[in-house]
């Protein structure tokens, strides 16, 4: 059995994840860091499902590991605009 746990965004993931699945961590935090949002608190959850590693970020992004393919997928949380808002 595989145990879960939590890290802080911008630190050291834990040991014993998928290369690829390290590399898209990399890159949700790289992309995170060019915005202005506050995210020092944000926080990594890791849950293995089946034996693969689902990742979630406190905003909503989850990244999931495909053995198969020995791929990361990255779904980001959705943007909801208020109606009132203007589209150019």
């Amino acid at each position: 059995m595989q145990l879960g746990t939590r890290w802080s965004l911008g630190a050291e993931p834990p040991t014993g994840l998928p290369e690829v699945v390290v590399i898209a961590l990399q890159a949700v935090e790289g992309d995170l860091a060019a915005l202005p949002d506050d995210t020092s608190a944000w926080r990594w959850t890791l849950t293995w499902l089946q034996g693969n590693p689902v990742i979630e970020l406190d905003d909503g992004t989850v990244i999931r590991f495909d053995p198969k393919e020995d791929s990361a997928t990255i779904t980001q949380p959705a943007i909801v605009m208020d109606d009132d808002e203007d589209w150019i």
